[in-house]
């Protein structure tokens, strides 16, 4: 038995000791070995031994008659019923006809029932009494891949064990081993392809194998195996994780149109991306696990790189997405156009804008050209803009609420935090309008798109009394979004004169750039002050220790 280490360990104690049941019930996904402990179950049960003077025993011998002879499907003793053909209580009353007599040839009769949930209420019925007291020879073993289905009166009345789904790994070193008896040449990363398609099933496992030995000619490559499974090559997978990374659309598009042309599973494509973000995910929550992972899998290296470059909450967000992807592939009248758009959507749904909260301070002057254009207006507080905005809510109730709703897959995603290192040329105007969106935010004068907006914008000029926004996004360009950033401008600024208009192109100065170069120069000289103290200088010379990558974070004042 592979990788069900719990039941056979459990099963051994009761053999060696001869605590035996009268009833085991075996439950578990296909191919996870519920036939195969049955009958390795009913050979220690029926051993002889070598000698043909064995007793039960946690080891049959594999030699004797019995066992030959249970390998061979041909005990008189070990009878296997298939209750998905056998389901009837006809067929149930002739099993138990059996149970009245004695064994013939074995130590104990054993009656093998598999997918025993597929018996009919009546033929459950019918073997409850035989099942509760069978005679002292006579063993049960039932074996299901539901045992939901199975009455609460049979499985009160057996033992069970779960048999669980193995592992990527145990089904590798498994195929491994077989195949090096076999003689048969096997790349690694073929048998890591064959482990995960698998799927927790050792039989597909070996099934699979057995196919990729005859389409690869008697050798298993990693290519041939790859073109059986119609699997996606992790290297496309890299690449639109990298792509999407760095904000990349075109070779996100690109890689897409290549996954097409090569006739590439979609389905696989979002399959493969959600297993690698995952590991990723793991690796970001737990740094060490990089370095006690499987060291012989060439693809570590590059997940580690890519959850380095990804903030873990966009990799938590490229997870849900692609998960939820998934089931509308089918929804689409082409599946790779689908794919496209769940891509795009990781693009479109990438977060940003998030800053540090800032005290508040008064209110900028909003100056160009080397004049005031706007003068003498009130203070920006905390408490002023709440009361302005709820006495604005009265007096017109109806305006657009304060509150917006946010797209589902922005929902509970923290905002990118802008980390550019670029020096920025500071203008009066960019000071100004970085000034006034920061307190709006802290203010939570602003909330959801209307913040984005205000955020990732530059304020270009100002000219009797328009204000021209530049934004690169132009989803961030709606009306609406614009109509609540100038009502909230209005009643902060205390200028109901003041109008916004917003145009898409190139942005070199917003409010989140500033802010991400603030937080970059701060975390900075968070490392800088770690790195020199001298306590942790002494230890660094006197004892080997290392400071952990990633594990500085500032801290707000």
């Amino acid at each position: 038995m592979v990788g069900q280490s719990h039941v056979v360990q459990a099963l051994v104690n009761a053999l060696t000791t001869q605590r035996l049941h009268h009833a085991y019930l075996f439950t578990g996904t296909r191919g996870v070995g519920k036939t195969t402990v049955s009958r390795i179950l009913a050979k220690s049960l029926n051993c002889t031994g070598v000698g043909g003077q064995g007793d039960i025993t946690a080891e049959p011998c594999g030699v004797c008659q019995a066992c030959r002879d249970i390998d061979s499907g041909r005990f008189v003793d070990y009878t296997e019923l298939d209750a998905a053909s056998n389901r009837g209580v006809d067929e149930i009353a002739q099993l138990l006809e059996q149970a009245v007599y004695k064994p013939v040839v074995g130590r104990f009769k054993v009656f093998m029932i598999d997918e025993v949930h597929m018996l009919t209420n009546t033929a459950f019925n019918a073997m409850l009494k035989t099942l509760e007291e069978p005679p002292e020879y006579l063993k049960f073993v039932l074996a299901t891949t539901d045992p939901q289905k199975v009455p609460a009166t049979v499985l009160s009345r057996c033992l069970q064990f779960n048999l669980r789904p193995m592992a990527p790994e145990t089904v590798l070193q498994h195929l491994a081993q077989v195949l090096n008896t076999e003689n048969v040449p096997a790349d690694p990363q073929a048998l890591r392809l064959l482990a995960r398609a698998a799927r927790g099933s050792m039989r597909d496992a070996l099934s699979l194998t057995d196919q990729a030995i005859a389409f690869g000619s008697g050798r298993l490559d990693e290519a041939s195996v790859r073109t059986m499974l119609g699997s996606v090559d992790r290297s496309y997978v890299f690449r639109l994780l990298d792509a999407l990374a760095r904000g990349d659309g075109r070779t996100v598009v690109e890689t897409s149109e290549i996954l097409r042309l090569n006739g590439l599973s979609a389905a696989s494509t979002l399959e493969e991306m959600t297993t690698v973000l995952q590991r990723m995910a793991v690796l970001q929550a737990v740094p060490e696990m990089a370095s006690g992972d499987d060291n012989a899998d060439p693809e570590i290296a590059e997940t580690a790189r890519l959850a380095h470059i990804l903030p873990a909450d966009e990799t938590q967000l490229l997870y849900s997405l692609c998960l939820h992807g998934r089931g509308e592939l089918g929804l689409a009248p082409d599946e790779y156009a689908a794919l496209t758009m769940v891509l795009l959507r990781l693009l479109a749904f990438k977060p940003s804008g998030a800053l540090a909260p800032t005290a508040l301070a008064p209110a900028a002057q909003i100056a160009t050209g080397g004049s005031a254009a706007v003068s003498g207006k009130k203070p920006l507080a905390e408490l002023a803009v709440r009361s302005q905005v709820e006495s604005a809510r009265a007096s017109a109730p109806a305006a657009a609420p304060a509150i917006e709703r946010v797209p589902e897959a922005l929902q509970g995603a923290p905002a990118e935090v802008v980390t550019a290192t670029d020096p920025l040329e500071s203008s009066r105007l960019g000071d100004a309008w970085s000034q006034i969106v920061n307190q709006l935010a802290a203010a939570e004068a602003i909330a959801a798109l209307t913040r984005e907006l205000a955020l990732q914008s530059e304020l270009c000029s100002q000219e009797g009394g328009v204000w021209s926004l530049r934004v690169e996004r132009e989803s961030l360009s709606q009306p609406a979004a614009r109509e609540r950033l100038q009502t909230a401008l209005q009643l902060a600024l205390g200028d109901p004169l003041i109008k916004l208009s917003v145009e898409v192109g190139q942005v070199t100065d917003s409010p989140a750039r500033r802010n991400g170069i603030a937080l970059t120069e701060k975390q900075r000289a968070a490392e800088a002050l770690i790195h020199t103290d001298p306590l942790v200088v002494d230890m660094i010379r006197d004892w080997g220790a290392k400071i952990v990558p990633g594990s500085i974070k500032s801290v707000s004042s």
